[in-house]
């Protein structure tokens, strides 16, 4: 028995140590086909300490409390149980009452061991419940699991299984063979001591063995199978999470959102005045990514939450982003034995792997009867995402979904001129007028009409620049051109004006910011539109902005960085905010019944994930004697989007149902009578969605969308002057007590 157990333990190791070996070197191979990356080795100690707190303390999967905690139990069992393993070596090859040197016989470990099995198996089957209950047979579209490769996670879930059950086991024959002096060291296993207590010691010995060679022969093929599948994510992720982790965007642990990375071609920037000849634009094959992504994509664990929270697959769209990360890796790994071959080597390649060599990245999905390979991404997905970030802010392996789409929508529009003909509208408006609307630029200041006082434009009268002022009022293009975001920005003005804050405006010599193109994959235009941007505010001499797009907002302060603009840029719910908490602004209650209205507050995406500012437009709206504030059932960090974001909202929306019908529906069913936003591309979707929603008999006539400036401006209005500051919108002293300037900081 014991030279049979020898023999199958050796045998199985040399086989699995070999062939996880061959291909780790492999996996390693294809994460380096990848382009160079820039900024993923700064601040290395910040970095583990990101690393050791997404992983140790599970700061991602504890947003999911019960599957999270279960989790970190399978987590903790998966390293500190490696011990086990090496016990049963030892009962293999040295007898079956052979312990680890000076750990064997102490009782922490020994009770730690106990405990540690105990809890990864009741954390396995807690978890195989959860994929049971969520499976897609009985949810179909609606499980998370929808795409995932069902019978790894089975087969991993049952190898834990045995391995737990196989620890416990031995624990219990070790104290029935140890004798009445070690049984307080088995707390949790005390019943199975005494079960086998009957036992001959010989009987004992052998069940050791066996149950020792067990736990090794399954841990053992668990790496043989693994090491067969390298795309086997469910199970690398064990592996491969902690570098993805290590190698992140943002050292800081922030999520690859807010600013997009600038484009580069084998890891120099690119030059778009002057770009060279074989520049690479975007990701137009699966080698053009860099091998950060490839890192990503080997390191998807198939959990499917990004695919839970993504407002295109939640409205019927064929966009998954769990489903397009699996996609690029199973075309990556098929593709880099011709990527790793010399051109004589490639000819004697299977056809199956030079077929997918040739495959398109992003086209259409040809029908298989066909007898040919579609491309990897389908053209529609591509164009589905809003770039809202709900996938990238979920994945506990910080994966960079919207990095990825927008670097292929990059190539799609510079290189292959292949996008939804609705942007051709789009781009053509932002470089001729500087705006997604095709306005005249000389309307920019439109909005101004009708106020009661007049607006200081930079440039004109006494405003040489922005010396005198406070703040630069970023109208951006909606809140210029767009007659519902115009409300917003007349409500703003008047309430800086109010409390005494002196701004000013850049009128004509605004344009967009560039966002839209961006997000579209069109760089060149938003880098031309950036560039006229930051010469505008340096020659302004802009120090602080206040922009009440969440879109501009993002920009400006996030990626105008790039360009090396450093500005102090708000919200204008965050200044509105702190004007409030100062008593600069002063709510003041109706003066009939005092009933307070029900209203819900929908995060726009660009201000919430991508910026985290989540608490100003609720303490805004908290700070409304009339308002009773109801939440959504997805808020805050799970949101659903308005369905504007990457550039969607110039893009027609033909398949599925509307992701603005889906947010204005769960709007509505608080039963509040206003809906409040904080973006004006918000405020347009679910406008419309209102509208629709009127037109189908779904919502009542009484429901209106309206900006959170709109509703603190209504309650201020009832104060009369009561409300206003005894600065003007001129003084240039206006906030230097500290009203608005560094002494109170904005809070995010």
């Amino acid at each position: 028995m014991r030279t049979f157990a020898i023999v199958t333990t050796t045998a199985i190791t040399l086989v699995a140590v070999a062939l996880v070996t061959r291909t780790v070197a492999g996996m390693v191979g294809v994460v380096r086909l990848g382009q160079p990356v820039v900024g993923r080795t700064d601040q290395p100690w910040r970095r583990w300490a990101t690393m050791l707190r997404e992983t140790v303390g599970h700061t991602r999967l504890t947003r999911w409390p019960l599957v999270g905690v279960a989790h970190w139990f399978v987590f903790v069992g998966f390293g500190f149980l490696f011990f086990t393993l090496v016990s049963a070596y030892g009962q293999v090859y040295g007898g079956a009452d052979w312990t680890l040197p000076l750990l064997g016989h102490w009782w922490p470990y020994e009770i730690a061991a106990e405990l540690v099995a105990s809890l990864t198996l009741a954390g396995i089957l807690v978890l195989i419940v959860i994929r049971q209950r969520n499976h897609p047979r009985r949810l179909g579209r609606r499980s998370r699991f929808s795409g995932s490769t069902m019978w790894q996670a089975y087969y991993v879930e049952a190898t834990i299984v045995v391995i737990a059950c196989c620890i416990l086991v031995l624990r219990g024959l070790e104290g029935a063979l140890g004798g009445p002096e070690r049984g307080s060291h088995h707390l949790v296993t005390a019943p199975l001591v005494a079960a086998f207590s009957g036992l001959a010691p010989t009987a004992l010995a052998t069940a050791i063995l066996a149950v020792a060679t067990l736990k090794i022969a399954v841990s053992m093929a668990w790496l043989v199978v693994i090491a067969l599948y390298p795309t086997m994510g469910v199970a690398w992720h064990r592996f491969t999470a902690f570098p993805n982790i290590w190698f992140r965007r943002k050292a800081d642990g922030g999520t690859a959102l807010g600013e997009l990375p600038p484009m580069y071609s084998r890891g120099r920037p690119i030059d778009f005045e002057d770009p060279s000849e074989d520049d690479i634009f975007g990701a137009g094959a699966v080698e053009e990514f860099t091998w950060k992504a490839l890192l990503d994509f080997t390191t998807c664990t198939e959990c499917g939450r990004c695919q839970s929270q993504c407002p295109a697959w939640n409205t019927g769209k064929p966009l998954s982003p769990k489903g397009f990360i699996l996609d690029l890796r199973d075309h990556a790994y098929a593709k880099a034995p011709y990527l790793r071959a010399s051109e004589n080597e490639r000819e004697a390649l299977p056809d199956q792997v030079k077929a997918e060599a040739q495959r398109r990245l992003v086209g259409a999905i040809d029908d298989p009867a066909a007898g040919t390979l579609g491309a990897v991404i389908d053209s529609d997905v591509l164009w589905s995402c809003t770039t809202c970030g709900a996938c990238v802010e979920q994945c506990p392996v910080d994966i960079e979904h919207v990095d990825h789409i927008v670097e292929m929508r990059r190539h799609q529009v510079l290189v292959e001129s292949e996008f939804p003909s609705e942007l051709n509208q789009l781009f053509r408006g932002l470089e001729s007028r500087g705006n997604p609307w095709n306005m005249n630029p000389a309307a920019r200041l439109e909005w101004t009409k009708g106020l009661s006082f007049e607006v200081p434009v930079v440039g004109e009268g006494d405003v040489t620049d922005l010396s005198r002022v406070e703040y630069l009022f970023w109208v951006g293009c909606a809140g210029a051109f767009d007659d519902r975001a115009k409300k917003t920005t007349r409500a703003v003005a008047e309430l800086l004006h109010i409390a005494g804050v002196s701004f000013a405006v850049l009128g004509p010599a605004e344009t967009c910011t560039g966002d839209p193109a961006r997000r579209a994959g069109n760089e060149f235009v938003y880098q031309m539109l950036a560039q006229q941007n930051v010469e505008t505010l340096r020659e302004a001499g802009a120090t602080k902005v206040v922009a009440t797009c969440a879109h501009c907002f993002n920009t400006i302060r996030n990626e105008y960085r790039q360009l090396g603009l450093e500005l102090e840029v708000v919200h204008h719910t965050q200044l509105l905010n702190r004007l409030v908490r100062e008593g600069r602004l002063r709510p003041v209650p109706p003066t009939a019944d005092g009933e307070r209205r029900p209203v819900t507050y929908h995060d726009p995406c660009y201000l919430g994930r991508h910026n985290q500012v989540y608490q100003p437009p609720r303490e805004l709206l908290s700070a409304l004697p009339e308002v009773e504030v109801r939440e959504m059932p997805r808020s805050g960090r799970t949101s659903f989007c308005c369905g504007a974001g990457g550039a969607r909202m110039w893009m027609e929306e033909r398949i599925g149902t509307r992701i603005n019908l889906e947010r204005t529906a769960e709007a509505v069913a608080t039963g509040a009578e206003r809906i409040a936003t904080a973006c004006p591309f918000c405020r347009v979707m679910l406008g419309d969605g209102v509208t629709q929603h009127q037109a189908d008999g779904k919502a009542g006539e009484d429901v209106e969308v309206v900006d959170v400036a709109q509703l603190l401006l209504e309650s201020v209005r009832r104060g009369g002057d009561r409300s206003a500051a005894s600065a003007s919108p001129g003084d240039a002293t206006a906030g230097a007590d500290g009203g608005s300037g560094d002494a109170a900081p904005v809070r995010d």
